[in-house]
This record gives structure tokens, C-alpha cells and sequence, in this order.
């Protein structure tokens, strides 16, 4: 049994003779301290060799060429540049739903994927998460301002609802061509958005499955239209929406921020019968200041409660540079013991 057909198999629920592990994306500072300490190459190819990692993400996020090489959503459009998802973006004055149609939408077609095809035919024993990001929630931040987008779901929803659907539009249609193209050498679409904070989610339950749920249903439409698994990103706390996530087809839920309130495994462990997970292993503080026998001790108590749909892995997957080497690899070790 090769590392792609163990992972289904977790993604499945299904007992596995050896538990499966991903390291996640480790940040640029930490690969050359990890190399330092290993004695391999200096990039993240050798670190998930050197560990067994048994996935790679081979996303199509660098796969838009424009002709004119600009990027596809350009959330400062005429404005000056600002520096955080609070900072008013091109949308943050709309009223009227002409003024979203006056921007100038990204075109699918300047998606290229040959890079990502050939980097997907090396690891074909690897489970590929594949997808594009589709990051709508946080384009939409960017576009309005945070807080504009949220107080507009109030005083503008229908400017809101343009806006989503153009957004969500590409993101579709990137899936679908990317998903097409890509054909056979993934199994799972990879999608991602971040809805909560350490104690919540950042709007309503209510607002949440008005203005986002639908957008995130058609991108699962998509993978499961090209029979793929659908994992689903979200950072911090979204315990009060798993469910909906369940029903709209969600298989995979990553990266389980521990600290986050309602997100730890034995309040995730009545969803273990409907979902498989990804993460779960504390990055905010326990991965930083933790023993490796801490770390093994920990991934064996996460694994006897979410097991068997569980691929171990940090609770955020990029891995900082003050995560001890010794930690990853503990932590590796103890997911196939």
C-alpha cells in the first residue's frame, strides 16, 4: 500500500496498518534550519522526503498568466495599496451593482496548468490535494475592507451578492479547468478560506449561510462533479457551522486549530462518523514550547479520539521558524506508531 492509497483509506475512515502524516507547507524560515539540523538539501521537497510525508499540495494558485502579467483580482484597483484586510479596498464606496460590474474580471483562460501537471506525475504514490485556492471570503475582505463587507451585508447586500458572485464565478470555472485538465493524478480538491477567530466565527451563523455557504457549495459541487474528496480549510473556531459544512458535501476538515474555542478533538470527535481530519497537533503555543515526548504523547491522544479518518498534522500548516526540528519529526514518527 503506497502513501496515496493509505490516505484515502483515512480520508475513507478506514483502518490503515500504519497512520499517515503531512507536514503541511513549513514557512520559508524554517527550511533552512530544518535542513541545518537533518543535513539535507535547503527546500521543502527534501523535508517532507527526509519525514515520509505521505501528501503534496500541488494547488494551482501561480497558474493565472495574464497577458499584460498583472494578477487576477487587483483589490486596490485605482487606489492606493494599503496593507491589511481592514484597509478599504476598490469596493469599499459601492452602492449601486454597476460599479461592480465595472471592474475588470480575471478570464479562466489565462490559466496554464502544464507546471502543475508535470509536478503532480512525480508524486503520483502521494495523495495530491489539488484545487484551486478559492479564497472568496478573504478576496471579499480585501475588496470591500473587512468591516465594510461585514456592514454591508446589512446596508448593500445586493452590491454584496455581486460582488460574491463574480468572485465565486472565476473560482468555479478555474476549479472545473483545473480539475478537468489535471484529470486522474489528484483525488482531492483543496479549498480554503478562513472564517473564524480564537472564539468564533467572524459573522453570524445567520450571515454566514446567507452570504458565504452558497458560494461554498458551488465550489464543492465542482470537486464532486470530477469525483474528487472535498477538504475544506478554515482556521480558528467554526464549530457552529460543521454541520453545515457536512451537508454540503464537505469530506475533509483541516487544520482543527486546537486552541480555538469548541475546535479541540474531543469536541470535534461526534463529527468522526461524518468527517475525516487533517491537523489537530497544536502549532499556536504546544509544537513551540512542547518535548517531543509531549508531541508523541499528544498526536497518540489525538489519533485514539479522531482516528481512523485522521492524517496527523500541524494545527496550522505553515510550520514557523521557532517550531524545534525535533518537534516535526517527533511528531511524524508518532503518527505511524
Amino acid at each position: 500500500m503506497n502513501a496515496r492509497e493509505k490516505v484515502m483509506r483515512v480520508f475513507e475512515r478506514k483502518e490503515v496498518p500504519e497512520g499517515a502524516m503531512w507536514t503541511g507547507h513549513p514557512s520559508d524560515d524554517i527550511i533552512p534550519l530544518l535542513a541545518d539540523a537533518w543535513k539535507i538539501r535547503p527546500d521543502r521537497e527534501a523535508v517532507f522526503n527526509y519525514l515520509n510525508d505521505d501528501i503534496r499540495w500541488i494547488g494551482g494558485v501561480n497558474c493565472y498568466h495574464a497577458p499584460d502579467g498583472k494578477p487576477a483580482f487587483d483589490y486596490f484597483w485605482n487606489m492606493e495599496r494599503g496593507i491589511s484586510l481592514s484597509c478599504p479596498g476598490c469596493f469599499a464606496e459601492c452602492e449601486e451593482i454597476s460599479e461592480i460590474e465595472a471592474y475588470p474580471w480575471p478570464d479562466v483562460s489565462h490559466f496554464d496548468f502544464s507546471e502543475v501537471i508535470a509536478q503532480m506525475d512525480q508524486h503520483q504514490d502521494k495523495m495530491i490535494l489539488g484545487g484551486i485556492w478559492s479564497g472568496f471570503f478573504q478576496d471579499l475582505c480585501n475588496f470591500f475592507g473587512m468591516e465594510n463587507y461585514f456592514v454591508k451585508m446589512y446596508t448593500d447586500p445586493e452590491v454584496v451578492e455581486a460582488a460574491t458572485e463574480h468572485i465565486v464565478d472565476y473560482y468555479v470555472a478555474a476549479n472545473d479547468k483545473m480539475l478537468k485538465e489535471t484529470g486522474h493524478r489528484s483525488d482531492v480538491m483543496f479549498i480554503g478560506n478562513d472564517f473564524g477567530t480564537q472564539r468564533n466565527l467572524m459573522i453570524s451563523p445567520e450571515l454566514f449561510r446567507k452570504f458565504v455557504m452558497p458560494s461554498l457549495k458551488r465550489l464543492i459541487d465542482v470537486g464532486k462533479k470530477h469525483g474528487k474528496k472535498v477538504m475544506v480549510h478554515s482556521c480558528g473556531s467554526i464549530y457552529q457551522i460543521i454541520p453545515d459544512l457536512i451537508d454540503a458535501g464537505v469530506d475533509i476538515l483541516h487544520p482543527l486549530q486546537a486552541q480555538a474555542y469548541g475546535m479541540s478533538a474531543i469536541e470535534l470527535q461526534q463529527y468522526k462518523n461524518d468527517l475525516a481530519f487533517v491537523g489537530g497537533i497544536d502549532a499556536q503555543s504546544f509544537f513551540v514550547n512542547a518535548s517531543p515526548q509531549q508531541i508523541k504523547d499528544e498526536v497518540h491522544r489525538v489519533k485514539d479520539i479522531l482516528g481512523p479518518g485522521l492524517v496527523v498534522s500541524p494545527s496550522h500548516e505553515e510550520l514557523l521558524g521557532n517550531v524545534p526540528p525535533e518537534n516535526i519529526l517527533a511528531m511524524a514518527e508518532a503518527a505511524r506508531e
